[in-house]
């Protein structure tokens, strides 16, 4: 059984009469233990179909599945504090908070089953990416781009989630540190048995994917 699925899913905007297609029919199945990449130009609709499986939006037609049931039974709000993280390319990191302040935000919101120890917790979730206490105990801009990356990814982590969604997580990092972000996620699918979706205009970074999706004016096709 699929961890995650689209079934037949549209998403348009009206526009008088006619339809305006962001995404047309997308069907695809995700399961735990890989890294899927979705690859697609500015404007082909990578960003609206990420929406739809995180629930910030909901499709005009077709249905998205958790473990087989409409996340819409769930509850959109429901699915996605405690099914679902979120790693934006632009961070959105609470700027006036430490870097463990911010891995333990979601964790006061989360119904999931965590340790009681939650600092002891974030703490060990930047070590384990990277950060160390030192830099843990500072404001979140005063990191590195690579850094904060990081943070977020601790973050995504903190409330044990099966499902981890990155959108464009590279976009602003050089070479060297894109391809660490890179086998973080590697490593969170295959070690970890998470299902990342990574969303990304770089084909060089697709590649690195278990599989791969493909999105051309709003039509999403695997790698065949």
């Amino acid at each position: 059984m699929s961890l995650l699925e689209t079934k037949h899913v549209d998403y348009y905007y009206q526009d008088g009469d006619q339809r305006r297609y962001i995404l047309k029919d997308a069907s695809v199945a995700f399961e735990k233990g890989k890294l899927y990449s979705i690859l697609g130009q500015s404007g082909s609709g990578k960003t609206t179909f990420l929406s739809l499986i995180s629930a910030l939006d909901a499709p005009k037609e077709g249905t998205v599945l958790l473990e087989d049931k409409d996340i819409k039974e769930i509850g959109y709000d429901y699915f996605r504090r405690n099914k679902i993280s979120i790693i934006f390319q632009s961070y959105n990191l609470v700027p006036y908070l430490t870097a463990a302040e911010n891995v333990l935000v979601p964790m006061s919101i989360t119904d999931n089953e965590l340790p009681a120890n939650h600092q002891e917790v974030a703490y060990n979730l930047l070590d384990y990416i990277g950060i160390t206490k030192e830099k843990a105990n500072r404001l979140v801009n005063q990191l590195s781009g690579g850094e904060r990356q990081r943070v977020a990814i601790a973050r995504a982590l903190a409330t044990n989630v099966d499902i981890i969604l990155a959108d464009e997580p590279t976009g602003n990092l050089d070479e060297e540190m894109e391809q660490e972000i890179v086998d973080i996620f590697k490593e969170l699918a295959h070690t970890h048995n998470k299902c990342v979706i990574m969303v990304t205009h770089s084909n060089e970074i697709a590649q690195q994917a278990d599989e791969r999706l493909y999105l051309r004016k709003g039509v999403l096709k695997t790698d065949e």
